[in-house]
């Protein structure tokens, strides 16, 4: 190994990588990718090839890495688009691991934008009896409840956004006028949100989610899975600049929108906005009290 990882992982690679392909693992190098505050990332090179891995702390983030397993799993069998095969998932007494295909980037293709329009317009289309998931799960390092619902505009309230509330009075940045502002948005939801049936979500999808494989095609990582209104997903594709026109031409020819989505985005986009308040302080709540100031 030229590079140093936690030796409570470098005792179980070997052994979980041995009995997940079937036969003798070693471990030879491990060149660190960078971090950030949730998770530590880095290619493994072994006998067997490149491995992508990403571990942090198991006490910090209980079973979060068994959970984008999971997410990763089921958009790998109901999406078109690329996502990385996950190798084998984890823990020691310290940390959980998550190991997976390492996916090389390449030059984007000329279609790189319509492949993910058009993927992702396919995807929307797997849907589910409810809205939800059959587990929770977690958005960036915070816990996000997937209680089954019939209701879209419920579930919007009180799996998103009232338990983002929550926190936030926790995190002392709630307050009575937010309240009432909240409760007056949640009168007006059935005649602004589109009643649609439950499209299966990658959860998360902003620009630093996906990525080009070594094909040139769009590859989408680090899910929050849930079944949901598909206009989620494109919302925060809008959240953080937007993606090129191209991508939502493309997923528009497949997946048609009702007019007025730029009503509705905003409103949708409360949720990652709540997240990032909550997240990383109250300079977000800024952009949470204009919308509210225009629709509540």
């Amino acid at each position: 190994m030229t590079k140093p990882l936690p030796s409570d992982l470098l005792d179980a690679l070997p052994h979980e990588l041995t009995t997940c392909l079937g036969s003798n693992v070693s471990l030879k190098a491990f060149s660190p990718t960078g971090g950030g505050c949730i998770n530590e990332t880095g290619i493994l090179t072994t006998s067997h090839g490149q491995f992508f891995l990403k571990w942090n702390s198991r006490a910090r983030f209980p079973d979060m890495l068994r959970r984008e397993q999971l997410g990763l799993q089921l958009l790998k069998k109901s999406s078109p688009l690329h996502v990385p095969e996950v190798v084998v998932a984890g823990e020691t007494q310290a940390h959980q691991f998550l190991v997976l295909e390492c996916i090389n980037a390449g030059a984007k293709t000329p279609s790189y934008w319509q492949d993910l329009g058009r993927g992702l317009a396919v995807q929307h289309k797997r849907s589910n009896s409810s809205f939800g998931l059959d587990h929770d799960n977690y958005i960036g390092s915070l816990y996000q409840s997937n209680a089954s619902n019939d209701s879209w505009i419920d579930f919007f309230i009180q799996e998103r956004l009232e338990k983002q509330l929550d926190l936030m009075k926790l995190n002392g940045y709630r307050s009575s006028r937010l309240d009432a502002q909240f409760k007056a948005l949640y009168q007006r939801l059935p005649k602004i949100l589109v009643n649609e049936p439950p499209a299966l979500l990658h959860g998360d999808l902003w620009s630093g989610n996906v990525m080009v494989n070594a094909r040139g095609m769009p590859c989408i990582i680090d899910p929050a899975v849930y079944y949901g209104n598909r206009e989620m997903d494109l919302a925060m594709t809008q959240l953080f600049g937007g993606f090129p026109s191209d991508f939502y031409d493309a997923y528009r020819e497949i997946n048609p929108q009702e007019d007025d989505f730029a009503r509705r985005c905003e409103i949708y986009n409360l949720y990652p906005l709540l997240v990032h308040v909550n997240l990383f302080g109250g300079s977000y709540l800024t952009q949470v009290q204009a919308v509210l100031d225009r629709y509540a």
